[in-house]
């Protein structure tokens, strides 16, 4: 089969555009039939060599986080798939990815891709879709009548958070760039700003998605009320806390978690969320999409086909 790997750590160039041999499901797993993965930020710092602490991937190795495709082949013990399945993935950080024909995956981390969209198009949903779902519900405890700033809502997972904050029957103030303050309305902010900063009134919640400066991070705490949350996704930059105030930092690491995953595809064929995507390419171009995110010039969400 053919797949995308990398032998040595570096820039976009080490990717290689090869064939090798079609992996076998262990017990637990499945293998499924990739119809499409997609870029992720921490696939280029992965590639980089940036995460070998926290993801200590085995050379060589093939990205691709994010899959969706068909189950080909059950492996011993699997029980509640089956041969045939259209389903959806967010795969183990350290293990060899989608970026290929085929992928070995847990059985238990897969959910039902969703029917209403293009199945190679579900794979822009599984890493952002549960980043901006676990910051909402799962941190910041997000609940009707609150009020959330999104800091970075210009980019995947901010168009998601949007959704599922406004769908939520929360206040949705979105801060994003000039390019995607039109794209942050559309999702269905109520209001939209160029920066976070105190003319924006207090809010109970913050997600933070955009690699600011300390500074700039630290800030966000004076918009936040007595009792709230700044919860961030940029994890090698800890959230800060307001003890005086009660005002709580979380740091949020995005896991795998099929139930929740299984709400998104749901939400999705209800009509009540939105799949963007900027652009769809084959596999053999991932060593492009790499470049393009390396250089800042990544139009936005990215799907790599498998065929």
């Amino acid at each position: 089969m053919k797949a995308v790997r990398f032998h040595e750590y570096g820039e976009p160039g080490v990717l290689r555009y090869e064939d090798v041999e079609r992996p076998v499901p262990a017990a637990g797993q499945v293998l499924i039939q990739v119809a499409a993965t997609s870029f992720n930020g921490v696939d280029g710092n992965i590639r980089g060599g940036f995460m070998q602490g926290p993801i200590p991937v085995t050379l060589p190795h093939t990205p691709g986080i994010d899959v969706s495709g068909t189950v080909a082949e059950l492996g011993e013990g699997v029980t509640g798939a089956a041969v045939g399945d259209r389903v959806v993935g967010f795969l183990p950080m350290a293990a060899d990815g989608a970026a290929a024909e085929y992928v070995v995956a847990p059985a238990e981390i897969l959910a039902p891709a969703p029917a209403s969209i293009p199945l190679p198009d579900a794979a822009a949903l599984p890493a952002v879709g549960l980043t901006a779902f676990q910051a909402l519900f799962e941190h910041a405890k997000l609940t009707a009548g609150m009020r959330v700033l999104i800091n970075g809502a210009g980019g995947a997972v901010g168009g998601y958070a949007v959704q599922l904050a406004k769908r939520a029957g929360a206040h949705v103030i979105a801060a994003a760039g000039e390019r995607s303050q039109a794209r942050a309305t559309s999702a269905g902010a109520d209001e939209v700003v160029a920066y976070a900063t105190s003319a924006v009134p207090a809010v109970d919640v913050v997600l933070n998605l955009a690699p600011i400066e300390p500074d700039r991070l630290a800030a966000l705490l004076d918009l936040i009320r007595p009792g709230g949350v700044l919860v961030n996704t940029t994890v090698w930059m800890p959230a800060p806390s307001d003890e005086r105030r009660g005002v709580r930092g979380i740091d949020l690491f995005v896991r795998s978690d099929a139930e929740q995953l299984t709400r998104l595809t749901a939400l999705i064929d209800a009509g009540d969320l939105h799949v963007e995507i900027a652009q769809r390419v084959a596999l053999a171009e991932l060593p492009a999409v790499h470049a393009q995110a390396a250089a800042g010039t990544l139009p936005g969400k990215t799907v790599i086909l498998a065929a």
